[in-house]
């Protein structure tokens, strides 16, 4: 069960795949969108459900009715809840038909951006939360901090399953797509409250000979494409809507440099490990970060980039210009990505996640 129209959702591709490839029957469910992509062919089934309602709470009340309803009278032996915003559904379901569970938090929901200008909003997620983890035998999340936290709070077991990608044995061919410079700083993800991309933007001012790649879609959009027609950079910055993720590595060969550059704007962005560092890395490209402690161990663990030092504009744009004139250190950045990939990949993940699900079943 995941709330995304599962386009774009990686991580629970690379989930369902595993489980497949193990020998279970596998379903993803989610929901459809009025401008939702169509569905790529995948080893496993999948379904999206269209709902009356796409924003605010009432969308959340229909989609845990929707995926209550849809457990409690559909044939199966164990349901993942991929994030708190399914959890209540999935949990309700399972307890009624005595199945398994399993939950996977992609973040620290109730720390993300979004929620903390909305304190009453946060607190209903907070009381889900509360009641429902520290029941859970079988769940997993992203990295290392979050886990401490989960298991610190709630005195439940938290698997960490990094989101890292398969490791390819050959590199996917780059997209024909006309760019206006040499050098291109690629951000690819949710382009959304608290992903630095404002700062980006304002830092193409200062930058000659260099192009800002914002490969994605999300609530900022409208708002990041006026603010480039205000600062003069349209030229320099691309926006190519959403992309499938089957599809997406072929604009991450474009990159000569990915960055992450997240706020800390509470936790979940503190302690973020974002799906696209990875992705940057087993393109062979170097990495420009946050200094946030999740990505800095990252880059300072395998020497693949740099982390940001100050977060104004004509700052950052001086540093991205040292970063790319540095031609042999670039090279040197490059080749630690590519052999961090061989460590830092889907397959290492694998076995902790079999384990999850064949404890899960057993206990249940």
């Amino acid at each position: 069960m995941v709330s995304n129209d599962l386009s774009c959702d990686a991580r629970v591709h690379k989930m369902a795949t595993t489980l497949t490839n193990a020998g279970y029957s596998v379903l993803v469910l989610g929901r459809k969108l009025p401008q939702s992509l169509p569905l790529s062919e995948m080893p496993y089934e999948q379904r999206r459900l269209r709902f009356l309602c796409n924003r605010g709470a009432l969308l959340y009340a229909e989609m845990n009715i929707r995926f209550f309803f849809f457990l409690l009278f559909r044939k199966f032996d164990l349901a993942t809840a991929n994030d708190l915003d399914t959890l209540l559904a999935v949990y309700c379901a399972t307890k009624i038909r005595r199945k398994a569970l399993v939950y996977d938090s992609h973040e620290y929901f109730t720390e993300v951006p979004e929620l903390q200008q909305r304190p009453r909003v946060k607190r209903i997620w907070q009381g889900i939360e509360l009641r429902i983890f520290p029941k859970l035998r079988n769940a997993m999340t992203v990295c290392e901090s979050i886990a401490k936290i989960y298991q610190q709070k709630y005195h439940t077991n938290v698997e960490v399953v990094r989101n890292v990608p398969f490791l390819q044995s050959t590199q996917p061919i780059p997209v024909n797509l006309q760019l206006p410079s040499k050098h291109v700083v690629l951000y690819q993800g949710a382009l959304n409250l608290g992903r630095g991309l404002e700062m980006l933007i304002e830092s193409m001012q200062f930058l000659t000979d260099v192009c800002l790649l914002l490969v994605g879609d999300g609530d900022k959009m409208v708002e990041l494409k006026q603010l480039a027609q205000e600062k003069g950079v349209t030229e320099k910055v691309i926006f190519t809507g959403k992309i499938p993720f089957e599809k997406l590595p072929s604009y991450t060969q474009l990159a000569t440099i990915g960055v992450s550059v997240e706020e800390d704007w509470g936790e979940n962005y503190r302690y973020a490990l974002p799906n696209k560092l990875f992705d940057y890395i087993h393109a062979g490209k170097p990495v420009l970060v946050s200094d946030l402690p999740e990505m800095r161990n990252i880059v300072e663990t395998y020497r693949c980039g740099e982390v940001l030092q100050n977060r104004a504009p004509e700052l950052v744009a001086r540093q991205i210009q040292s970063f790319l004139q540095n031609t042999t250190q670039l090279q040197i950045y490059a080749q630690q990505s590519r052999k961090a990939s061989e460590e830092l990949c889907w397959q290492r993940e694998e076995e902790k996640i079999l384990q999850l699900y064949r404890n899960s079943l057993n206990f249940n």
